[in-house]
Formats: structure tokens, sequence, C-alpha cells
């Protein structure tokens, strides 16, 4: 992230910038988790940005595929994009299988301080289960080739910065956890008459 103008920018969102990288299957609860988080941080003041994986793999990452060099590249990518929305001081949430160890460490390098590596586990049954876009199915078919979980690797972190098992848990709870990490992380600086106020969401 740059320097110039750093402290300005957390003055005017209240917080510093950060990146929080939600990585994991394909059904392990990554979007839907980040919506949340975003819906919940909004209420309380915070400035923050979703980049869905999905969402980039029909613009920005529209030419890429799904081999290790395509999905290095759609990573690199991303945690530039990231990095830029951090260092406007904004909460950047990524919700991105990105299915290496190393493609994720080069991510921490682009991100830097802010960057917080979010494991979003899920055991293969359950998201085999859940399958809600039916991918699983189609893999297992042989309509789809080289999906993670499948026929290509998932190397889940060693030492994730935060770590939810969605196997069991219900979306509210484990945004719930989520939202507590961020803000002990990313705390606001606002003064508490400065906030705007906001309407809490029904838990989902």
């Amino acid at each position: 992230m740059h320097d110039a103008g750093c402290e300005q920018r957390r003055l005017t969102q209240g917080h510093t910038g950060a990146v929080i990288w939600l990585t994991g299957l394909s059904g392990a609860g990554k979007s839907s988790l980040a919506k949340a988080l975003e819906q919940r941080l909004r209420e309380l003041g915070y400035g923050c940005y979703v980049l869905d994986g999905d969402v980039l793999r029909t613009g920005l990452n529209a030419d890429l595929a799904f081999s290790p060099e395509d999905r290095r590249e759609n990573v690199r990518r991303t945690s530039h994009v990231a990095a830029l929305f951090a260092d406007a001081g904004m909460i950047c949430i990524v919700a991105f299988i990105s299915p290496y160890r190393a493609d994720r460490a080069a991510a921490r390098q682009v991100c830097a301080a802010g960057f917080h590596e979010v494991h979003v586990n899920a055991d293969l049954a359950t998201c085999e289960a859940r399958d809600p876009k039916g991918l699983y199915r189609r893999a297992r078919n042989g309509a789809i080739k080289a999906f993670t979980g499948i026929d290509a690797p998932y190397e889940a972190p060693t030492h994730p910065d935060f770590l939810i098992d969605t196997t069991q848990m219900p979306l509210a709870a484990s945004a719930a956890m989520l939202l507590a990490y961020v803000q002990e992380h990313v705390p606001l600086t606002h003064d508490a008459g400065t906030l705007r106020p906001a309407t809490p969401s029904a838990a989902r």
C-alpha cells in the first residue's frame, strides 16, 4: 500500500484500510459471508467493498481460464485491485477460492500489513451437498474440468489469520464471528457522535 495521504484517508473513512481475503472451497460460504459482513460493517459506519471471484471473472478477469497459471494471474490482478481499495482507506472483502498457498502469500505481499487471510472452511462432502450452482455435480460428470476439490487441488491455509468452520455454523453466527475479528483488528476511530445512525439487519 502507498503512504501518501494515508492518514488523511484514515481520518476520512474513520478507520485504516484493510483486505479481508476469504479463501475456501466452492460452496464453503465465502460469497454469502462476504455480503453479510459488508452489510454489517456498513451499518457500523465502515467503508467497505466486496470483490467476488465469480463477478470479476465476468469482467476484469474474463480472459482467464482455470490453469494454475491463469489462477495465479486471477489472484495477482485481484490483489492489486484490493490493495488500491485498502489504500483508499476502505475495507476490501475478497471472496476467492484462491486455491494455492503461494498465490495467497503473493497477495499478502501486495497488500502488506493490512492483509488478513480468512479460511472459510467446510469439508468437501458438505460443499458438495450444498452445491448451490450445481458445479460439483457437473465436475463429477466430467462436464467441468480442473474443478477445485475434485480434479484440481485446494491448498488449505496452514496458518490463517482467522478460521471459520461453516460446516455446521449458520451464516448469521459465522458473520458475527468475522465481524468481531474485523472490529478488533480494524477499529473505528470516529467519535461516537460522528457515526451515522444505522438500522441493524435482521439475522439470517
